[in-house]
């Protein structure tokens, strides 16, 4: 009797677990679906945000991880929106912008790669710099210049608010443990700055929980309570120079050059990011190889010379295990140097990826650690392995 309560126990366990994997296989075409109703929402909804007489583009793009939630990316409204308040048009904080061109080229950039990243560029600072009809001019001084990036936030954050409670549970193929972003950081994208005060420097970043979302469209939770559980992170980059977070700068500008790297290699092209009350972003391009010809490729980091493209991206492929685990353990080491962060901030790291298409490895890695970890493994009170484990990792889309 025994014997045939536990087979029935174990063939129930089974079949919640067969159920569960079943139901969260998601429907691809379904969700790219929910995504764009949704990016369409969203662009809408910031729009009536804003004054009907600036006319700038909001697009937004949403792209899905499994496992972690849908990342809704929207522009840097903010600057718009100072422009169109105290500028006049085709001009960039004072600047004309026509001819821009900003190109970052690395050793894998080809002819054709560099002139589409031209094109795209272009695009991105036309978007940014077009003529905009101006809003009423108010005083141009830093306590009216604040006051307008402050409007222009909360305005924002009001949007994306809104959208997390009335439209969120549209993406219905969310797990309960999922969640949905919006932010104006974009992704596995160089961010260009300049020393205009008139910049927003505003990184925000507002995030619900699937969970949280179904409790209040069953009745479960007033909107208020669901409203005061979304996380928003509203920060202000600090563009002063700060020690020793140059010095890490500098230690990983040098442990990926080709000649000490075992993996990828970057151009010491390493920068931060520093956002008050929120943390530091480094912002690393890492590559894998140098083209010679059209067939041809070096591996620095390997020995390896004149090899062909098959043999490359296998190559390429062998290194990224490799490359994953030896930055999150340089993160964890060296990240033990800053001392300019407070507890509950974060170390990033954001790295775009070598290129390798149809290799299956990510355009992108974004590593984050609390600095309170790091204190706790330089202090002895955690082990390596427990501090490697708190280092949380998002991927991006696969080449």
């Amino acid at each position: 009797m025994k014997r045939r309560l536990r087979l029935m126990v174990m063939m129930a366990v089974m079949a919640l677990v067969s159920f569960e994997g079943f139901s969260q296989k998601v429907d691809e075409e379904r969700m790219q679906r929910d995504i764009e109703v949704a990016e369409n929402i969203l662009s809408t909804l910031l729009k009536q945000q804003y004054d009907k007489r600036s006319f700038f583009p909001i697009e937004v793009s949403g792209t899905y991880r499994a496992g972690y939630g849908v990342t809704f990316t929207m522009p840097d409204i903010q600057s718009n929106f100072y422009f169109n308040t105290f500028e006049g048009p085709g001009s960039f904080g004072g600047f004309d912008t026509d001819g821009i061109t900003i190109i970052e080229t690395g050793p894998e950039n080809d002819a054709a790669q560099i002139a589409d990243g031209q094109r795209k560029n272009n695009r991105a600072i036309v978007r940014g710099g077009a003529a905009r009809a101006p809003l009423a001019k108010k005083g141009n001084s830093k306590v009216d210049r604040d006051s307008v990036k402050d409007e222009s936030s909360q305005r924002t954050i009001k949007a994306a608010k809104d959208f997390i409670a009335d439209y969120g549970d549209l993406i219905g193929q969310l797990a309960p443990t999922e969640r949905i972003i919006i932010t104006n950081r974009q992704e596995g994208e160089r961010m260009w700055f300049g020393n205009f005060e008139n910049q927003s420097n505003n990184f925000i970043t507002v995030e619900g929980l699937k969970s949280d979302i179904l409790q209040y469209k069953q009745g479960k939770m007033t909107r208020e309570q669901l409203i005061a559980k979304i996380k928003v992170v509203n920060s202000e980059r600090d563009t002063e120079l700060q020690p020793d977070l140059e010095l890490l700068t500098s230690i990983f500008n040098r442990l990926y050059r080709s000649d000490l790297s075992k993996t990828y290699f970057t151009q010491e092209n390493t920068y931060y990011e520093r956002l008050k009350d929120f943390g530091v972003i480094y912002h690393m391009q890492v590559y894998s190889s140098n083209q010679l010809d059209v067939d041809s490729w070096s591996i620095p980091t390997l020995g390896l010379d004149e090899i062909g493209q098959t043999e490359r991206d296998k190559k390429v492929k062998e290194l990224y295990p490799l490359f994953t685990k030896s930055i999150k353990e340089d993160i964890l080491e060296y990240g033990r140097t800053l001392r300019s962060l407070k507890d509950e901030e974060n170390l990033i790291f954001d790295i775009r990826m070598t290129r390798c298409r149809g290799c299956g490895i990510p355009s992108s890695l974004e590593y984050t650690i609390k600095y309170s970890v790091l204190k706790d493994y330089a202090s002895g009170k955690i082990t390596k392995e427990a501090a490697l484990a708190k280092i949380s990792e998002k991927k991006g889309e696969e080449q």
